[in-house]
């Protein structure tokens, strides 16, 4: 199912992301692409939340350098950041397949970069962009009913 949204802040970016997250059962795969700053790391955040991120210590912000970050929760949350890899080779080496089980998510910043690693997967694309200087929107394809959040 397609989905549109408009968000006008950061905070209705996160919040939008907790409404998708607080749905999830386990088993999503989830590839946001959209040009820099266009609310990709702030609409993870809000999903990991949804999905039971709790551990205060480890902040929720994009793995660049690190390429994965995990946070446990309700779910066990997996946060690829896919900027830096350069080959589909590369994307298999940090482990994605392992990643991939019932009672994870998985979120792929950048998922453009790695969409040859990605077929075959049934997998959710959102795509961000910039509607205004203060508005975003997200577009959702392939959204499972049960996580569509209302407007």
């Amino acid at each position: 199912m397609n989905y549109d949204f408009i968000s006008s802040s950061v905070e209705r970016t996160v919040e939008f992301g907790f409404k998708i997250g607080s749905r999830m059962k386990g088993g999503e795969v989830i590839g946001l692409s959209g040009p820099l700053g266009s609310g990709k790391t702030y609409l993870i955040k809000g999903i990991a939340k949804g999905a039971g991120a709790q551990d205060k210590n480890i902040p929720i912000n994009s793995p660049t350098f690190v390429i994965v970050n995990e946070y446990i929760g309700r779910l066990d949350i997996y946060h690829i950041d896919a900027y830096r890899i350069a080959s589909p080779g590369e994307f298999e080496m940090i482990g994605f397949d392992e990643f991939c089980y019932p009672r994870s998510v998985v979120l792929i910043e950048w998922a453009d970069k790695v969409k040859q690693g990605l077929q075959g997967i049934d997998y959710v694309r959102i795509e961000l962009c910039y509607q205004s200087q203060h508005q975003r929107r997200i577009h959702i394809e392939n959204m499972p009913e049960y996580i569509l959040p209302s407007k």
